[in-house]
């Protein structure tokens, strides 16, 4: 497996061998061993499936916090995305700072996102599925958010304002200046 950290170094795309052939191809897309190797030691409790029919559909910012804080690790598995990670830890030299990413079926690449980050995503094609494991159930009580196009994150996404297509839910989130200090830097 590729390992890629990215701008903000505990975010890592992974992205796994794939064995080719005239039927197609095979892949070992997740094991606890190849995780281990990337320095991700982390259990995943949970796995979640969304599909979205339109692109310029956006996810986000989503994340849970303590003591149901989530890691998750992203792909795709019908589709593209332009993935983001947002770094929520006070104290941490790339906090408010974020991470992007396309994933999709074909660059076969996941993302590492984790706790103490917000994800969201946002569809480059109608149809696209994302499969994520979670490293906590989801909570509904410590379930957050962050608003997907604050300014202040600076977030180059590939949808304008008027055209993302968001749930009511990711439309009211606040600021990240209105956000209390969730998670500490270690």
């Amino acid at each position: 497996m590729k390992t890629t950290p990215l701008n903000i170094p505990e975010v890592l795309l992974l992205t796994p061998v794939q064995h080719r052939d005239e039927r197609g191809f095979f892949s070992e897309v997740f094991t606890v061993r190849r995780m281990a190797e990337a320095g991700i030691a982390a259990t995943f409790v949970q796995e979640n499936h969304s599909l979205s029919r339109q692109k310029g559909v956006v996810r986000g910012l989503h994340f849970q916090t303590d003591p149901h804080a989530q890691g998750k690790l992203v792909r795709v598995v019908k589709g593209s995305i332009f993935d983001v990670a947002v770094d929520l830890r006070t104290g941490s030299p790339t906090y408010g700072r974020h991470v992007s990413a396309v994933l999709s079926a074909d660059n076969w690449t996941s993302i590492w996102v984790p706790p103490g980050f917000a994800h969201g995503f946002c569809t480059l094609e109608p149809d696209t599925e994302v499969i994520y494991k979670v490293t906590a159930y989801y909570a509904p009580e410590c379930d957050k958010g962050l608003k997907w196009d604050d300014p202040a994150l600076a977030i180059d996404w590939p949808v304008e304002r008027d055209t993302a297509i968001l749930s009511p839910k990711d439309l009211a989130q606040p600021l990240l200046s209105e956000l209390p200090p969730y998670f500490t830097a270690s």
